[in-house]
């Protein structure tokens, strides 16, 4: 895929745009990918999106594996190949299964062993697929993670369908020339299997 917007490195950039740069790099992210790169062409539009991006990845009650496991059915939700590329990799270290992102990448129903990962699956399947949950599905979720994990999970989720959004609106393409590893379907979002309960 090539990219519809031009993608700046640091040094086409003005003052301002150099500033948000460096403050991305300097945080936990250490680099500018992905939607950063086209966000950029707004200086304050890419800082308050770094911000909140890194309050929701790195700064919430929930552990890290779960909200990588969001980003990933997110990502897989709208087919967004830089997303599951960076994150695929992120939620594996963090202990997510290869043999669950294997299925969530394929289409297949997981099979999670972790009460909690199923509780964020149909949590965030759900969410992306009818636009809102079921009262069994955030009773469950609220019950695993109280009010402010469900909250900062329902934030997480809508950061990452715009991250994909973007990604995917502007052709912002894998990093070194990698493949991309999913295959969307011909039209329309990816349909994520509904576990039986």
């Amino acid at each position: 895929m090539s990219p519809r917007i031009p993608l700046p490195g640091r040094e086409e950039l003005d003052a301002a745009q150099r500033e948000v740069w460096d403050r991305v790099v300097a945080g936990p992210r250490g680099t500018v990918i992905g939607p950063l790169r086209a966000a950029i062409h707004n200086a304050e539009l890419a800082g308050r999106w770094s911000a909140l991006g890194e309050a929701l990845r790195f700064n919430t009650s929930l552990p890290k594996r779960l909200s990588e496991l969001a980003i990933c059915i997110t990502g897989r939700r709208w087919s967004s190949q830089v997303e599951w590329h960076v994150h695929a990799r992120v939620a594996e270290q963090a202990g997510i299964a290869p043999a669950v992102l294997e299925a969530i990448r394929d289409g297949r129903v997981p099979d999670f062993t972790d009460p909690q990962e199923a509780v964020v699956y149909d949590y965030t399947r759900e969410l992306q697929h009818d636009g809102r949950v079921s009262d069994a599905t955030y009773a469950a979720a609220r019950e695993a993670f109280g009010v402010k994990g469900v909250v900062e999970l329902t934030a997480l989720i809508g950061y990452y369908t715009m991250v994909s959004m973007t990604l995917n609106a502007h052709g912002v393409p894998m990093p070194d020339g990698l493949p991309e590893p999913l295959q969307p379907p011909p039209r329309g979002l990816f349909p994520l299997a509904e576990r039986r309960r």
